[in-house]
């Protein structure tokens, strides 16, 4: 209980929870041809909170403010382009060696510090965010868990869940939180998922402005590095020669070549080069 506190308190200091626009009672996702309605986004969003602070209970956050602040505008850049206008997307930094990003559903996204002391640029940083964020939009693990209610919304389940009374809906809501972290951090996410999750990541920064091949770059970096760095991103991930052909021939379908994008490099060094 102590430990589900602190995690909580945790969060809580990194996220303000996103909230659904007041004026929109419906909106309409063309990705997913399908209305959600203002409850179930606010039952998505605490679904969310919960996923993070499991997420927490795992790695605590690094303590640096100003890179904080950095990727959340970022974020809040890509934001923008997203299809999901109705979630404020929040990042976090996760201080652990490791090379790996996790999101929950309702916009929260933590990337972890050895993930961005691998990149060279913003524009890395920017496809980092935006794969993440495409899991979110899609709603991976949302579909994933299969939870559905008597609407034809895609998360009503979670209203039920979070709205309901009594053990039995309480640990069915235990059961969906832990199956979702099960999947950020043992499963991994369908291969189908990664591919969505690479592609459109990709059109999503390079739409913001971003070079389109910093993920290819990115990856043709990092798998050549320390075997302890990348496991996790080995073990739940497709091989990264596969992704890196499906985002080049992304990038050649959607026509994004020869555009000139930015690339970051001075500012992110200079941020990077922060204590705090």
């Amino acid at each position: 209980m102590i430990k589900k506190i602190l995690f909580t308190a945790a969060l809580a200091l990194l996220l303000t929870i996103p909230a659904a626009s007041e004026n929109m009672t419906r909106i309409r996702t063309h990705h997913l041809g399908q209305s959600i309605n203002t409850e179930d986004i606010k039952a998505e969003i605490s679904f969310g909170k919960e996923v993070g602070a499991r997420i927490l209970g795992k790695y605590p956050l690094y303590k640096n403010d100003a890179l904080t602040r950095y990727a959340n505008l970022v974020a809040k850049t890509l934001a923008q382009y997203s299809n999901r206008p109705e979630l404020g997307f929040t990042v976090g930094v996760l201080d652990t060696d490791m090379i790996n990003g996790f999101s929950a559903p309702g916009g929260y996204i933590f990337i972890t510090r050895g993930a961005i002391e691998a990149m060279d640029d913003e524009s890395e940083l920017a496809a980092v965010i935006g794969h993440e964020m495409i899991h979110v939009c899609q709603r991976h693990i949302v579909k994933e868990l299969n939870i559905h209610g008597t609407s034809d919304s895609p998360v009503a389940g979670f209203s039920h869940m979070i709205g309901g009374a009594g053990e039995a809906v309480n640990l069915t809501f235990v059961r969906a939180v832990d199956e979702a972290t099960n999947i950020l951090f043992e499963r991994g996410y369908k291969k189908q998922d990664e591919t969505e999750a690479d592609t459109l990541g990709t059109l999503l920064a390079a739409n913001a402005g971003y070079d389109p091949t910093a993920l290819v770059r990115y990856f043709t970096k990092i798998k050549a590095g320390q075997e302890k760095e990348i496991a996790s991103i080995k073990k739940l991930h497709p091989s990264f020669d596969e992704r890196i052909q499906w985002i080049g021939q992304s990038i050649e379908k959607d026509g994004l070549g020869g555009i000139g994008y930015k690339i970051g490099k001075e500012r992110f060094n200079g941020v990077l080069a922060r204590k705090g």
